[in-house]
C-alpha cells in the first residue's frame, strides 16, 4: 500500500518549487555565503545527500548529549556537560542549516531539482524540529520540565503552519524573522553562550543580567530568569507567525475565489495531535513518579516528534501532488489509547489497564517509540519509492544528460558500465 493514489502521480511532474525570502541577514549575509559554499561540493553529489549529511550532524549532536547525559538531567540536577559539547551543538547546527540551504541549489546545479528533493527536505526538517527543541532547552538548562514541553510544542506548531501556508498558498514563505534563518542562529547563539558560561548562566535574572536591580522601581518587576525570557519571546514569535500566516492564507484563498474559513479548520489537526499528547503527559501520578520527572521524558518527545514528521509529511506529499489536505492520522488512536489508559485513575476511578507501573509505563513508551519510528520510515520508504519508481530517477544519485538530452544514472552497474 503506497502513500501517492496512481491519479495523483502526474501531478508530480507539474510541481515547481516556489519560496519567498524576505530576510535581509539571509539576503545580505547568509545567501552570498551559501553561494560560495555549494561550488565546494562536486557536481557528483546529489543534493539529498547533502540533506542527509546535514541531518547526520545533528543525531551526533543529539547522541553527544545522550552519553553524557542519558537521564536528561541538566546542572540543577547535578549532571554538568563537557563545554565542548555545547560548542560543538553550535557547530553541528549552523553546519546543519548551511547544508540544509545549499541542497536547492546543488539540485539546480546538477539538474535534480523537483519533488523528491522538497520531500526529502522537509523530512529531514522535521526530525530536526524535535531534536533541536530538545537540545536547546537542554543548553537553556530548563531539562525535564513543562518549558521543555512547551518548547517542543511551540516549535512543531511554526512548523506546522509553515507547511499548512505552503499548502494553500503554493510557496514556501519566510518573513523578515524566521525559524529556518534568524531562529536557527539565535539557538547557534545559545549553545555558544551555554558553552562559554555553562547552562545555569540561562538561570540568571533579566534585571540581574542586566545590572538594574538596584535601579527606580526594580522593585515592582519580576526579575524573570533569561530562560523564562526566551520562552516569552518565542510565544510571542508563535502569535506573530499564526498572523502572519494566516495573512497570507487568506489573501491566496481571497485572490482564487476558496473559502477563508476552511483553511482555519486544517489547523484543528495539530491542535487535536498536541492535544493527545498532552492529555498523556498530564496523566495523575497514580505511582513515584509522572514521565515528565522520569528517564522517559526524552522518548516520549521523540515519539512525539516522529508521529508529527509523519503527518507534516503526508501534508508535504498532498502540496507536491495537488492532493487532498491530510486531516487525519492513524497515529493518533495509538497515542490516544495510551493517554487514556494513563488518565484512567481520573476519568473512571481505577488503575490503567497497560501502565500500571513505572516498568510496565516504560514498555508502553518505548512501544510507542518503535511504532512511531518504523510508521515513519515506512513512509518515507514507500514515497522514496514511489517518486523515483515514477519519474525514474534515484535518491542518492546524480544523472547526467548524454548528447541526445537523455538523462544518464551515473551509479555503476554490476558489470562495472554506467547503467541508463
Amino acid at each position: 500500500m503506497g502513500y501517492i493514489p496512481a491519479a495523483a502521480l502526474q501531478n508530480l511532474k507539474k510541481y515547481s518549487y516556489k519560496g519567498v525570502d524576505k530576510s535581509v541577514l539571509s539576503k545580505y549575509v547568509l545567501n552570498p555565503f551559501w553561494n560560495w559554499f555549494v561550488t565546494l561540493w562536486p557536481l557528483s553529489v546529489a543534493p539529498n545527500t547533502i540533506t542527509f549529511l546535514g541531518l547526520c550532524i545533528v543525531f551526533l549532536n543529539f547522541m553527544t548529549m545522550i552519553y553524557y547525559d542519558p537521564a536528561y538531567l541538566t546542572e540543577k540536577g547535578g549532571v554538568v556537560l563537557p563545554r565542548w559539547a555545547y560548542f560543538s551543538w553550535s557547530i553541528g547546527l549552523f553546519l546543519y542549516q548551511s547544508f540544509d540551504a545549499i541542497d536547492g541549489k546543488q539540485a539546480r546545479r546538477t539538474g535534480m531539482a523537483g519533488p523528491l528533493g522538497e520531500m526529502f527536505d522537509h523530512g529531514c526538517d522535521a526530525i530536526n524540529t524535535t531534536l533541536e527543541a530538545i537540545l536547546a532547552c537542554h543548553a537553556l538548562n530548563l531539562g525535564r520540565s513543562w518549558w521543555t514541553v512547551v518548547s517542543q510544542m511551540a516549535t512543531l506548531a511554526n512548523f506546522y503552519l509553515t507547511t499548512w501556508e505552503e499548502y494553500h498558498t503554493g510557496q514556501l514563505y519566510l518573513g523578515v524573522f524566521s525559524g529556518p534563518v534568524e531562529g536557527i542562529l539565535m539557538i547557534v547563539g545559545i549553545y555558544a553562550i551555554s558553552g562559554t558560561y555553562g547552562p545555569s548562566f540561562w538561570d540568571t535574572g533579566v534585571l540581574t543580567f542586566l545590572h538594574l536591580t538596584d535601579a527606580p522601581l526594580a522593585n515592582k518587576l519580576p526579575d524573570l530568569p533569561l530562560n523564562d525570557l526566551f520562552m516569552v519571546f518565542a510565544a510571542c514569535g508563535l502569535g506573530f507567525n499564526v498572523l502572519s500566516s494566516y495573512r497570507n492564507v487568506r489573501r491566496a484563498m481571497i485572490t482564487s475565489n476558496k473559502s477563508t474559513t476552511w483553511p482555519i479548520l486544517l489547523l484543528m489537526p495539530f491542535v487535536a495531535s498536541a492535544g493527545i499528547q498532552m492529555f498523556w503527559l498530564m496523566h495523575p501520578r497514580y505511582d513515584d513518579s509522572a514521565i515528565i520527572n522520569s528517564t522517559l521524558f526524552v522518548p516520549f518527545l521523540c515519539a512525539w516528534g516522529l508521529q508529527f514528521a509523519h503527518q507534516v509529511g503526508r501534508m508535504i506529499l498532498a502540496h507536491v501532488t495537488s492532493s487532498r489536505f491530510p486531516w487525519w492520522d492513524w497515529m493518533w488512536v495509538w497515542s490516544l489509547v495510551a493517554a487514556i489508559d494513563a488518565n484512567l485513575p481520573l476519568l473512571a476511578g481505577r488503575a490503567p489497564l497497560m501502565q500500571t507501573s513505572a516498568a510496565n509505563r516504560a514498555v508502553v513508551v518505548y512501544l510507542t517509540l518503535a511504532i512511531s519510528l518504523a510508521a515513519y520510515v515506512r513512509f518515507c520508504t514507500l514515497v522514496i519509492h514511489d517518486i523515483t519508481n515514477f519519474m525514474g530517477i534515484a535518491c542518492f544519485t546524480v544523472r547526467k544528460r548524454d548528447k541526445d538530452g537523455v538523462w544518464q544514472d551515473t551509479t555503476p552497474a554490476a558489470d562495472g558500465k554506467k547503467k541508463v
